[in-house]
């Protein structure tokens, strides 16, 4: 078997999403520099996350509208496409 390829340590690690103020205890290998002392009391090892089931837009439900029509327009705009051209298809 290799050596130095399985992770040291299987510990508890707090995980802490940056944009919900959302934080969550686990057991992980994942390396990290911080500490954060937790509800418990005990400080546990810290890794920041961009985004979490908290802040994700499938999850909460606040979906970005994308604007179909907006976007149909300027491609035809960008590739030369005209009203007339279409209507003839």
């Amino acid at each position: 078997m290799k050596q130095n390829t399985h992770p040291e340590e299987y510990r508890p690690v707090v995980f802490q999403d940056a944009s919900a103020e959302y934080a969550f205890l686990t057991r992980s290998c994942v390396e990290t520099n911080d500490t954060i002392e937790w509800e418990d009391g005990k400080t546990y090892p810290l890794y920041k996350l961009d985004i979490s089931s908290a802040s994700h837009p499938f999850y909460t439900g606040k979906q970005r509208i994308v604007d179909t029509a907006g976007r149909v327009e300027r491609f035809r705009r960008r590739y030369g496409l005209k009203q007339e051209e279409q209507a003839e298809d």
